[in-house]
């Protein structure tokens, strides 16, 4: 097991020295081959392979997944999206900063910016001025096709639930800290939920916003703004590398049980 190595990766690798499962190890450990009698099975990223594209397409994409939910009465944080006007203005059209302009004088308090597909929080920004707007929209611009705006809204709490099918395997929340962001990747902690109220109203709410998409296997972050939980992100590929540091029995069983399921074990 290579040093540095990430628990996704070293997950699958116990799982199928486990399980007779051959495995091959590729591309830094972002392409996973693993190969069982007739199986051939892969993981690439994060993505352990039991989502359909158009379910992990839509997962990764904030805007359409949010647009979706909208359809199916799951409430979410709205994310409004603004392609880069450098993929031509037969595309993008030529009102797109107005619009933005606009968005920014609804909402008062700011407005989050941040690129449309990506994950742990990086290049994300909290808009107030037009000048922070220009900076901000220069930035995700400079690196993505796509970005979204989101009002800026006071999150009480942040909880992320891991479902596979319509089992909560892990729910815990988000402990900020000097942050405004919830990000793990920002100094944010988990704190495991193994019961109560919240728990249940989190794990019901993800179960809903799963069945909207149609994805399996999943983490689904949860907000609640103004005593209302709302859906803020749904993530294809499942990461647990700051969970793991704390609980990573846990960790193992929630890989073990998807895997299981891509090779069809009970």
């Amino acid at each position: 097991m290579a040093d540095g190595e990430r628990i996704f990766v070293q997950s699958i690798r116990r799982y199928c020295a486990d399980h007779g499962v051959a495995v091959d190890v590729r591309a830094g450990g972002w392409l996973i081959a693993m190969h069982r009698g007739d199986q051939r099975r892969f993981a690439f990223g994060y993505d352990i392979g039991l989502n359909s594209a158009i379910a992990h397409r839509l997962a990764n994409d904030k805007s359409a997944a949010a647009e979706v939910l909208a359809l199916q009465g799951v409430p979410c944080v709205p994310h409004d999206l603004f392609l880069n006007p450098k993929l031509g203005s037969n595309v993008v059209g030529a009102g797109w900063r107005e619009a933005m302009l606009d968005l920014l004088a609804k909402n008062p308090q700011g407005v989050v910016v941040k690129p449309n597909e990506g994950t742990s929080g990086r290049s994300v920004f909290r808009v107030t001025t037009e000048a922070e707007l220009d900076r901000a929209v220069a930035e995700v611009f400079s690196m993505s096709t796509g970005l979204v705006f989101s009002p800026y809204v006071a999150i009480e709490e942040e909880v992320r639930v891991v479902l596979l099918g319509d089992v909560p395997l892990v729910v815990y929340s988000k402990q900020r800290g000097a942050d405004w962001r919830h990000n793990l990747d920002a100094g944010a902690q988990p704190v495991l939920l193994e019961g109560g109220e919240v728990r249940a109203a989190c794990a019901n709410l993800a179960i809903e916003a799963a069945n909207a998409i149609g994805i399996v296997f999943a983490s689904i972050d949860l907000a609640r703004v103004d005593g209302a939980w709302r859906v803020l992100e749904i993530n294809s590929g499942v990461m647990m590398e700051a969970l793991a540091k704390l609980h990573p029995e846990l960790v193992q069983a929630t890989y073990d049980a998807a895997l299981d399921r891509v090779f069809g074990e009970n």
